[in-house]
């Protein structure tokens, strides 16, 4: 057992520095480790390596499933488009240049939450240009906007480390996407109030008359009829429903609202599902190793020594080892080595599971942007679309919406 906690360290270690492919890092470090604990490949053993991987197979898959065959037919109607249209507009309209910086990341935040590839870019492209024009630097612009990654990951649907938590605790998706949202969002309002005051201070008009964003397709459905099943889906949600047949229904929904065959809003509703390759592939991975280090006793032996401090408030404890993980590994997906681990040993304190939940969830999510506005998906690519930018620059003014967020959630916990 002791050769298999040494793997299984150097294994986590592994992937904490990004220095090789996570997933089958989790799952070869997985295998090594249980056979060094002399757990069989297969058999009847429980803890034989075929069954550690069944059990892999959590029920939030089947959650995460109804949510992309929700979002795939949204996608394929052009509903999606509608509802992104209008945020961004209502953002110009109501608040200017700042305010439609913040709607285009909230839109890209949403689709992001949605299909887990928060990709701030699509929005940037029409609305970063937009908002510069209306006098907004464009630091600033690209600071807001890829900042999407925050929210998206922090109150989303299905990104692998949040379902990952959520399989550990056992929360299902409600309540946790609802106070995650309600302490994430504090980083756009900050980061709206402060570009706005700023903007002001510098004598630059709000909202000067005249910038408008490229229309909707012709024959575009309406934001009412757009909004409309999204609405029904988060009531159903917070109803109890379970998440399949509520992604399920509303796609039935639509296929009702468009006329169409009940054929092809199938086969549009299946076309989101294609989205769940690396969702599955990670959480499966994730799982496993999670699943082996428990049964190896590495969860024990952290408890051992970490109990004694976490005891204090470990919450509270969890969400700062969280906060740390995603600004050190600078990656929402790579901060699950750390703290699933440490989710683990609060949930065997007999911790709240929607407050662990919450704990483990958002302060890697916020966190993975500090040092440097994040990976490939948010402001390095976002930067490249919006002329301008100086990253750097872009990345320090972001930093304290992201700590207004941060401290946010830290008196949430206290609460939840």
């Amino acid at each position: 057992m002791i050769t298999a906690q040494i793997i299984m360290v150097l294994t986590l270690i592994i992937m904490i520095t990004g220095k090789a492919p996570l997933y089958i890092t989790a799952v070869v470090g997985g295998v090594c480790s249980a056979l060094a604990a002399g757990f069989p490949l297969a058999g009847s053993d429980a803890n034989a390596i075929s069954k550690i991987l069944i059990s892999a197979l959590n029920p939030v898959i089947v959650d995460m499933l109804g949510v992309l065959l929700f979002i795939g037919i949204m996608q394929k109607c052009g509903y999606m488009d509608v509802v992104i249209w209008n945020i961004m507009d209502f953002g110009r309209r109501h608040g200017g240049a700042p305010g439609i910086a913040t709607a285009a990341g909230l839109a890209a935040a949403l689709l992001g939450a949605l299909t887990a590839f928060t990709q701030p870019v699509i929005t940037a492209t029409i609305a970063g240009p937009a908002a510069v024009k209306l006098g907004l630097s464009p630091n600033k612009t690209s600071g807001i906007i890829s900042m999407a990654n925050t929210v998206a990951n922090a109150c989303g649907f299905t990104h692998p480390t949040m379902l990952a938590i959520l399989a550990v605790t056992g929360v299902h998706f409600g309540l946790i996407n609802a106070w995650a949202f309600a302490g994430s969002i504090w980083i756009y309002i900050f980061a709206y109030w402060r570009a706005r005051r700023e903007m002001i201070r510098e004598g630059l008009p709000i909202n000067p008359v005249g910038q408008t964003l490229e229309k909707l397709p012709e024959g575009a459905p309406s934001f009412k009829k757009a909004i409309f099943p999204f609405i029904v889906l988060c009531v159903a949600f917070f109803s109890g429903v379970p998440v399949f047949l509520v992604g399920m229904g509303t796609g039935i929904l639509i296929i009702f609202m468009e006329r169409m065959t009940l054929a092809q809003g199938e086969k549009d509703m299946i076309s989101g599902v294609s989205q769940i390759s690396i969702p599955i592939v990670a959480i499966i991975s994730l799982m496993f190793m999670s699943n082996v280090i428990n049964r190896i006793g590495l969860v024990e032996l952290i408890a051992e020594y970490a109990v004694p401090y976490i005891a204090m408030a470990p919450i509270q404890i969890l969400f700062l080892i969280s906060a740390i993980a995603g600004t050190i590994t600078q990656s929402n997906a790579a901060s699950a080595p750390i703290v699933l681990p440490f989710t683990q040993v609060a949930m065997t304190m007999g911790c709240d599971p929607l407050g662990v939940s919450f704990a483990a969830i958002t302060g890697c999510a916020i966190m993975q942007l500090f040092l440097t506005g994040g990976a490939l998906t948010a402001l390095p690519v976002v930067a490249g679309v919006i002329p301008g930018t100086v990253q750097k620059v872009a990345n320090r003014w972001q930093r304290p919406a992201m700590l207004v967020g941060l401290a946010v959630c830290f008196l949430i916990t206290f609460v939840i």
